[in-house]
């Protein structure tokens, strides 16, 4: 019925508000590093009577899918249950653990030595994963999150990721890329990156020489993100609102451009439909109100970190760099990511 994040940070909770979240903001004795997810659910809890229900979802696992929180619902809300947690299975042999200093044998938990099989053949055991937790308000008032009339939800091994140390972050990133969920249309391959000049190439300073010359300055880590999207057969035109035209011709990216460009939204339509393209074809990269309606048009979407705030509402990716500073090359990575993922679902 609602989505909430709650948490004690400003960067969290602004983030939260741009993808639609409402926020129950923590206090500071549920936000000590010590503190569980049951102390800030029953905090939460104090404040809306109203929730019968709650599903806690864990951010350490990406791959969750909504089909399966679908499911949980319907165990709880149509068949009964008091409680539903996720499970993966594992086919993992387990032993005894034995502690320096004591003299004693490990001793087998699960198999027998004698007899062992191949663990493929074996039907394997229901671990906890920690994706998720739903359960009704009585018993988390009663301190669980576990308990009365209970059931377990089995994932997917490929969508059971948990996130608890540096090292599973690369894995994750590459499950997400091949077993996420990235909506329910097709993921197309972007063929055009329509790229905004001020704020997002440059840093949307304008420099004036005592000659009244103008200048502006790029860093070089965006040069080098333009030329591998070419590469990877990806066009890249520019757009500005303003005549920068011998600021381009200065910087010889070699890419068409469209400046003095009164209604962007109408540039991008008029490439769009040239290059016969669908929208979830073309990318955007914007800054400024200005920037909006193409940025909601576009399949995929992305701001520099110092973008205008309406325009980080409408965007569906926020760089961790500024306008000048790698917000391309940082987007283009973003690109090369779905590229990967599109290509996997087509091998599967």
């Amino acid at each position: 019925n609602s989505v909430w994040v709650s948490t004690d940070h400003d960067e969290i909770e602004k983030v939260a508000k741009q993808f639609g979240a409402q926020v129950h903001r923590r206090s500071p004795e549920v936000s000590q590093d010590s503190s569980t997810s049951l102390e800030a659910i029953r905090e939460f809890l104090n404040h809306h009577p109203e929730v019968d229900i709650v599903g806690n979802i864990q951010a350490t696992s990406p791959c969750l899918h909504p089909s399966d929180l679908i499911k949980v619902a319907d165990l709880i809300q149509k068949d009964g249950f008091d409680s539903v947690f996720s499970v993966v299975r594992r086919h993992q042999f387990r032993w005894s653990e034995v502690k320096k200093g004591e003299n004693k044998m490990t001793e087998p938990q699960n198999l027998n030595p004698a007899k062992r099989y191949r663990r493929q053949d074996w039907p394997g055991e229901l671990y906890e994963n920690g994706s998720f937790y739903f359960a009704r308000r009585h018993l988390i008032e009663k301190g669980y999150l576990q308990g009365g009339k209970m059931a377990y939800y089995e994932m997917r091994a490929e969508h059971s990721v948990d996130i608890d140390i540096d090292i599973d972050w690369p894995i994750a990133e590459q499950r997400v890329l091949s077993f996420g969920y990235f909506g329910k249309e097709p993921l197309k391959e972007v063929k055009l990156l329509v790229c905004s000049i001020d704020g997002c190439l440059t840093n949307g300073r304008i420099y004036v020489t005592e000659d009244q010359k103008e200048m502006v300055s790029y860093d070089y880590r965006d040069i080098v993100g333009i030329d591998l999207l070419k590469k990877r057969g990806i066009q890249v035109r520019l757009i500005s609102e303003r005549d920068c035209s011998k600021t381009l011709s200065a910087m010889q990216l070699g890419c068409v451009a469209k400046v003095s460009a009164t209604n962007k939204l109408q540039v991008l339509e008029d490439w769009q439909k040239d290059m016969g393209l669908s929208w979830k074809e073309v990318a955007y990269l914007g800054n400024e109100e200005c920037d909006v309606e193409c940025l909601k048009q576009a399949g995929m979407s992305g701001v520099p970190a110092d973008a205008c705030a309406v325009a980080q509402k409408a965007a569906g990716y926020i760089c961790k760099s500024n306008g000048g500073c790698g917000a391309v090359r940082e987007f283009a990575e973003h690109i090369f990511l779905l590229l990967e993922k599109v290509n996997s679902a087509r091998k599967q």
